[in-house]
């Protein structure tokens, strides 16, 4: 019972933010209803999503690490941002259509003599004033720890297209993060299906650490391990008390 409320609620956001949707993107003007979607969509599962310090407010690329498809509905609602996602989420019925409304920008990132045309993709986004997010892990995690940023796609920032800001973000679920989590070995519907049944409300806090400008660093090396170290200590900083024990132990 419990999935089909949270299934049709998320099914009535999406009914009433489509149609003027389309009517905004008919008009050629910017639409501002994929940020209310992901927003409305994350209560309609239960998500409750609280922020600590301030998104940038001018041209943005965001960094963060990535626990569940949650941080799409949570992240993109706080800031409006559009993501970059692996090229099979294109593919996907309905949810490839409406990541694409929102500008998602699909990458193959295994796919040799792509990635030059991947950069020139981003430039256009970061050109067009809409805060871009990627998660560099390439894949989820635990949410314990970070797995190894990979800076291919940072080039983009190699110089920046124009004047833009890193803005590293922790995602932190607390004490659900290890019961939400979307390991690799769960398939998408399973995974769907047990968060839409999960019991309760589901605390998750947004932590917008302190904004950079990648030319400090002019090395995608280096801006990948400078963000991830950041977020790494904002998730040691936050880990729940069991967590800690157990990594002591």
């Amino acid at each position: 019972m419990r999935r089909w409320l949270r299934t049709g609620a998320l099914t009535g956001s999406l009914l009433l933010c489509l149609l003027p949707h389309l009517i905004w993107r008919a008009l050629g003007r910017r639409s501002p209803w994929p940020r209310l979607f992901l927003g409305m969509a994350a209560r309609s599962i239960g998500a409750r999503v609280r922020t600590e310090g301030h998104a940038f407010r001018g041209d943005s690329f965001i960094i963060a690490n990535h626990v569940s498809w949650i941080d799409i509905l949570a992240l993109g609602g706080a800031t409006g941002a559009a993501f970059v996602a692996h090229d099979g989420i294109a593919g996907w019925p309905v949810i490839g259509w409406l990541a694409a409304q929102n500008n998602t920008l699909f990458v193959a990132r295994n796919r040799r003599g792509a990635l030059a045309h991947q950069i020139s993709g981003l430039r256009a986004a970061l050109a067009g004033h809409q805060p871009v997010a990627l998660f560099p892990e390439g894949t989820t995690s635990d949410g314990s720890g970070l797995l190894p940023f990979k800076p291919s796609l940072l080039a983009v920032l190699l110089p920046p297209p124009r004047a833009v800001m890193i803005q590293p973000v922790h995602i932190d679920y607390g004490a659900a993060t290890a019961d939400i989590a979307w390991h690799s070995d769960e398939a998408a519907g399973a995974n769907a299906r047990r968060l839409l049944e999960r019991r309760g409300p589901l605390d998750v806090t947004l932590r917008f650490l302190e904004p950079f400008d990648p030319l400090q660093y002019p090395d995608r090396k280096q801006l990948a391990a400078v963000t991830s170290e950041r977020i790494a200590a904002s998730i040691a900083r936050h880990l729940p008390p069991f967590t800690c024990a157990a990594a002591a132990v």
